[in-house]
């Protein structure tokens, strides 16, 4: 697919236009399903709908990086052919996309990065393969910084995805093309990856929910070399916190060939609403993070409110911060990725630099000065870190706090140069998630209001494989920020 014109008109604009569309990508995933399963549309009439609102409006977002809609119209055909030899398929016909690093059968699969433009994926991942067997269509691969490894959403192969709300902005990284593609309806649901908050800081940039599972919940035993190993997990993205759950209860499982693999429930209800928590449960709020990481002031305020509104809805929330250790602040272990990245990539650099972007190249020059003694002290630290946060959850059953401490900025910049009045480090904005992927918890990003006209996201986090109660009480926080709206 090459490369867009900048746009002259936000998604919004096009459609006001006239472009022709239905309503069928206003639905959610589960009313979706139920349509195609009773027969009130077909798989393929679903497809034609979605295949024609990514010919619209991607070319404004550059969202979907691959897509082939005779492709997206047999998997439709046959997910028709199936339910007709009688076939459950709960995922019937639903329209997901799925993220430029999981494999994807006979996909064009680059990680964002020019050393893979030739790669074909040989077989799906685990969770692709999966959603398929249930009657999800892939309706095209979405754009990501290159090896996933960068806050924005842009690389050498495909270059900058744009926010769906203004496309001077940027809707954050790494997964920005699942998430601007979801927010502006080219399909319903998105696989990610989060290996320091890849999957929710953009949810929170664009208004989504996104969850950051436990991990091992769901599978992931083959597909690319991971730089952040025992960190990235898979993603989920839906436009409402029941579409995330159901989801989620259909993706884990347990596959021996995942060494982080668990075998345990998902501790949800399968195909029933969310059950709502109990009023006992004991909640932290903190809005700094124990940290004092930078964050917006109007930020501040519009999560504040809504942690108020909880309150006022009769949920008891104490202001409580984990202890973490002195070190563990703005992404103290970038060491384990940088690393990583050197051991798979660095012996390209030298006849391959020009191919790799320069912010890659820093961190792969990064990884090259560890040390042994740096990775065994980063180690050493993320066990600390994970200690501190079990000792918190033995007094508190969830914790509240932002996702990202700004709305989305300038599409040309890595990052806010200024957060909060301070003088912002190129991972400041990333600041309030990473340290849940070093601990292995369950996270959650749900929307919370908007501050100037964008969104930002609450961050609902529980002690690991406690799953099931951050989705259920990421429900209660999207129910009060509906009814205050």
């Amino acid at each position: 697919m090459s490369r867009p014109a900048a746009p002259k008109a936000n998604t919004e604009a096009l459609l006001r236009e006239g472009t022709p569309m239905s309503a069928l990508h206003t639905l959610s995933a589960r009313a979706l399903a139920a349509q195609v399963i009773d027969g009130a549309a077909s798989a393929a009439e679903v497809a034609r709908h979605f295949i024609a609102r990514v010919e619209a409006l991607n070319p404004g977002l550059l969202a979907i990086v691959q897509f082939d809609p005779e492709r997206v119209l047999r998997e439709a055909a046959d997910v028709d052919r199936r339910l007709a030899a009688g076939d459950a398929l709960p995922l019937a016909g639903v329209p997901v996309t799925v993220k430029d690093n999981l494999w994807v059968e006979g996909y064009r699969i680059t990680q964002g990065s020019l050393l893979l433009e030739d790669f074909i994926a040989p077989r799906d991942a685990w969770a692709v393969a999966r959603l398929r067997a249930l009657g999800a269509v892939v309706l095209g691969i979405t754009n990501c910084s290159e090896f996933a490894c960068k806050g924005v959403t842009s690389n050498l192969v495909y270059g900058a995805t744009r926010h769906p709300m203004d496309p001077a902005l940027t809707p954050g990284g790494s997964s920005g093309g699942a998430v601007s593609a979801l927010a502006s309806g080219l399909g319903l649901l998105a696989l990610a990856t989060d290996a320091g908050g890849s999957t929710r800081r953009p949810a929170a940039h664009c208004g989504l929910v996104g969850l950051k599972p436990s991990a091992g919940m769901i599978p992931h035993p083959w597909g690319f070399a991971e730089p952040n190993y025992g960190l990235s997990v898979i993603g989920v993205l839906a436009r409402d916190v029941t579409d995330c759950a159901w989801v989620y209860d259909l993706l884990a499982a347990y596959d021996a060939g995942d060494p982080a693999g668990v075998p345990i429930p998902s501790g949800l209800e399968a195909g029933t609403p969310l059950a709502v928590p109990s009023r006992d449960l004991r909640i932290a709020w903190s809005p700094r993070l124990g940290c004092d990481f930078a964050i917006d002031e109007d930020v501040l305020a519009a999560l504040q409110s809504r942690v108020d509104a909880l309150r006022a809805a009769g949920w008891r929330i104490d202001n409580g911060d984990p202890p973490w250790p002195t070190e563990a602040r703005e992404y103290p272990l970038l060491a384990l990725q940088q690393a990583g990245l050197h051991a798979l990539y660095g012996s390209r650099l030298a006849s391959e630099r020009e191919r790799i972007d320069p912010n890659l190249v820093m961190q792969i020059e990064a990884g090259a000065r560890c040390a042994p003694a740096d990775i065994a002290r980063a180690l050493r630290l993320r066990e600390r870190i994970g200690h501190a946060l079990g000792s918190f959850f033995a007094e508190y059953d969830l914790l509240l706090c932002p996702t990202a401490p700004v709305t989305a900025w300038p599409l040309d910049h890595l990052g806010p140069p200024v957060i909060g009045g301070r003088p912002a480090g190129p991972r400041g904005h990333a600041a309030f998630t990473p340290l849940f992927n070093y601990c292995g918890v369950p996270a959650c990003s749900v929307p919370a209001g908007r501050v100037r006209g964008l969104p930002v996201g609450l961050q609902v986090v529980a002690p690991r494989y406690e799953d099931a109660t951050v989705l259920r009480f990421a429900k209660v926080v999207e129910s009060t920020a509906l009814r205050d709206a």
